[in-house]
C-alpha cells in the first residue's frame, strides 16, 4: 500500500471513530429529553412526589450526556473541515447551510432553554420550568431532523446540480425532503427512544435488583417496559419502510446489506434466498459458503415470493460497496432490536401475571439482570445501524455523484495519523469521563431529602399521618 491509499485509508478510520463515537450520546439526549417532559408534566399533574424525585435524579444522567454530546459534536464538526476539506468546499452551498440552521433553529435554541431547565428549578415558576423542559425536547428533535436531513442528503442527493466541483441547489425543498430523509428520520427518533427507554429500564432495573428504593423505581420501570413494546415493535415495521427505500434509491447498498450478489429472473434461475450468515468468496462476486432462508429476500423488500431484487454484480466493480462490513453490522442491528422487543415482552409478562410488586420484583433476579444488560444492545444497534448506513453508500461521499476520496483533504501521512491519535485520545478521555460520571449518579442514588422546588416556597412533599401516629414516610423516602 503506497502513502497516498494509506493516508486514504486512516482519514477514513478516524472519521469512523469519530462519527461513531458521537452518535452514542445525542440518542439519549433526545429520547431522554422527551421522558424528563412526561415525568415533570406526570408530577404537576398528580402531584406525586415520586415523579418530581425521579425527574431531578434522572436529568442528572441527561447532563452529563448532553456534556459529552456537545463535545463530540463540535469534534465532528472540526473533523468535516479538517479531514473532508474538499466536501466541505463543495457541499457547503447546501450541507454547510443546513448545519447552520441546526445551530441557529436547534442548538442555540436549546442553549437558551436547557440553562433554565437546569438552574431554574426554584427560581421560576412550575409551569415556566415545564415549558423550558418542553423547548429542551423540542429543539433535540430538531437537531437531529436537520442532521438527518444533511446526510439523508448525502444518501440520496437530490434537488441539487454539481458543476465545477460545486454542489449549486435548484430545488430547496427537494434537497431538504430528499427521499431517504422521509424514513431515515423516523427511523431514528424511534432509535432514540428506544435507546432511552432501554437507558431508563436498566437504571431502573438496577436499583430494583439492589433492594435500594424499589417502590421508586418500579414504577418508571413498569411504565417504560410497556412503553418498550411499542417502540420496538414500530421500529421494526420502519427499519422495513427504510429498507424498502434503500432498495429503490441505492440498489448496491441494499445487495451488499443482504450479501445479494446476482439478480433473480422470473424463472427462477437465481433465487432471492436471504442469508443469514455467510462469507465473500476470493472472486468477490458471490459467497463461498451461506446459511439461508429461500424466497425470504423478496419477502422482504418487495413482498412478493420472487419479485426482483438487483444483485451486486450489475453494478461495476469500482462502484460496489464493501460486503462484510454492512452485512454483518445489518445483521447486530437487527438481532439487538429483536432482543430488546423479547425482553420488552418478557417484562408486560411479568406483570400481567402480578409478578411486578414491590414484594415480588426484586425476586426475579435473572429479569433484572437482563434488563440491566440490555442497556449495552440498543448502543450497539445504533453504532451498527450507522456503520450499515455509511458504509454502504460507498464508494460515494456523495451517492452517485462524488466519490469518497475525492471529498477527502490534502494531507501528508504524518499529518494524518496526528489528527487520527489527537481525536483518539480526545475521544476516549470523553467517552472514560462521561462512563465514569454516569456510575457515580447512578451509585448516588436519587436525592430524596431536599425540599421540593415550588411556586416561591417549599415543602417536603405530603406524608400520610395515620390517625394518632406520626407522620409516616413513604418506602422511598426510608433509609436502604
Amino acid at each position: 500500500m503506497d502513502g497516498e491509499a494509506l493516508t486514504s485509508l486512516i482519514t477514513r478510520i478516524d472519521f469512523a471513530l469519530i462519527s461513531s463515537l458521537h452518535i452514542l450520546f445525542p440518542p439519549l439526549t433526545i429520547g431522554l429529553a422527551a421522558l424528563l417532559l412526561v415525568s415533570e408534566a406526570l408530577w404537576l399533574k398528580t402531584g406525586k412526589e415520586s415523579w418530581y424525585r425521579l425527574c431531578r435524579f434522572f436529568e442528572k444522567l441527561f447532563i452529563v450526556n448532553f456534556g459529552a454530546g456537545v463535545a463530540t459534536g463540535v469534534t465532528m464538526e472540526m473533523a468535516f473541515g479538517i479531514l473532508y476539506g474538499r466536501f466541505s468546499q463543495a457541499a457547503g452551498p447546501f450541507f454547510g447551510q443546513v448545519l447552520g440552521y441546526e445551530t441557529i433553529t436547534a442548538f442555540m435554541y436549546e442553549a437558551g432553554f436547557i440553562g433554565l431547565m437546569i438552574f431554574g428549578w426554584g427560581k421560576i415558576s412550575r409551569g415556566m420550568h415545564l415549558f423550558a423542559t418542553f423547548n429542551v425536547a423540542v429543539s433535540s428533535t430538531l437537531s437531529a431532523m436537520w442532521i438527518l436531513v444533511a446526510n439523508s442528503w448525502m444518501q440520496t442527493p437530490t434537488g441539487v446540480e454539481y458543476r465545477n466541483g460545486i454542489f449549486y441547489v435548484t430545488d430547496w425543498l427537494a434537497a431538504l425532503f430528499n427521499p431517504n430523509a422521509i424514513a431515515a428520520f423516523p427511523h431514528m427518533m424511534l432509535a432514540s427512544f428506544e435507546l432511552s427507554l432501554c437507558f431508563v429500564v436498566a437504571v431502573c432495573a438496577w436499583f430494583v435488583l439492589r433492594r435500594r428504593h424499589v417502590e421508586l423505581f418500579l414504577t418508571p420501570l413498569k411504565y417504560a417496559l410497556g412503553v418498550l413494546v411499542v417502540v420496538a415493535a414500530a421500529q421494526v415495521w420502519m427499519g422495513d419502510v427504510l429498507g424498502e427505500q434503500t432498495l429503490e434509491s441505492k440498489p448496491a447498498a441494499l445487495a451488499a446489506m443482504e450479501g445479494h450478489y446476482n439478480t433473480n429472473h422470473p424463472d427462477g434461475s437465481v433465487d432471492t434466498d436471504w442469508q443469514i450468515i455467510g462469507w465473500p468468496n476470493a472472486k468477490g462476486d458471490g459467497l463461498a459458503w451461506s446459511i439461508s432462508v429461500p424466497h425470504l429476500l423478496s419477502v422482504i423488500e418487495t413482498k412478493t415470493w420472487s419479485g426482483a431484487v438487483t444483485g451486486l454484480n450489475s453494478f461495476p466493480v469500482d462502484q460496489q460497496p464493501p460486503v462484510v462490513l454492512p452485512f454483518y453490522s445489518f445483521r447486530v442491528m437487527a438481532a439487538a432490536g429483536g432482543a430488546i422487543l423479547l425482553l420488552a415482552l418478557w417484562g408486560v409478562w411479568l406483570r400481567m401475571r402480578g409478578k411486578m410488586t414491590v414484594d415480588l420484583a426484586p425476586t426475579h433476579k435473572i429479569f433484572l439482570a437482563a434488563c440491566v444488560a440490555v442497556v449495552a444492545l440498543p448502543y450497539l444497534a445504533v453504532v451498527a445501524g450507522w456503520w450499515t448506513r455509511e458504509i454502504g453508500r460507498q464508494p460515494w461521499i456523495v451517492y452517485g455523484l462524488m466519490r469518497t476520496e475525492d471529498g477527502m483533504s490534502a494531507m501528508s501521512l504524518g499529518l494524518a495519523v496526528f489528527w487520527l491519535v489527537g481525536f483518539a485520545i480526545f475521544e476516549a478521555c470523553v467517552i472514560a469521563g462521561t462512563f465514569w460520571f454516569l456510575l457515580k449518579v447512578v451509585r448516588i442514588g436519587p436525592d430524596l431529602t431536599s425540599p421540593i422546588a415550588g411556586d416561591g416556597h417549599e415543602h417536603l412533599g405530603e406524608l400520610h399521618v395515620p390517625a394518632g401516629g406520626h407522620a409516616e414516610q413513604p418506602e422511598y423516602l426510608r433509609p436502604v
